[in-house]
């Protein structure tokens, strides 16, 4: 139950930033910041799982170094992602 706790709060810290960095911070709000952090950390998680030696999930902790980098990346991705869906189904686009 922590964990899940741990990862929404991290995950949250980690969207905003991601969304500074991919500048679509203006234009995304708490939910979304949080919303892709969090699924952006999952999805790095799962990928990190698919290729440790040990098979079984080497997911940092969500407070650790690894972890909140693991989130940024992760949720850089999913705006990446979704931008770019978002622009091919003509959805506005940032001039």
């Amino acid at each position: 139950m922590w964990s899940i706790i741990a990862w929404i709060i991290v995950g949250g810290i980690a969207g905003w930033i991601a969304s500074m960095i991919m500048g679509k911070n203006a234009q995304m709000g708490i939910v979304a910041n949080v919303l892709s952090g969090v699924i952006g950390a999952f999805i790095v998680g799962w990928l990190v799982s698919l290729f440790t030696s040990d098979g079984g999930g080497a997911m940092p902790e969500a407070f650790s170094i690894p972890g909140f980098i693991a989130a940024i990346v992760g949720a850089c991705l999913v705006i990446f992602l979704v931008s770019l869906v978002m622009n091919k189904r003509g959805g506005r686009t940032r001039v």
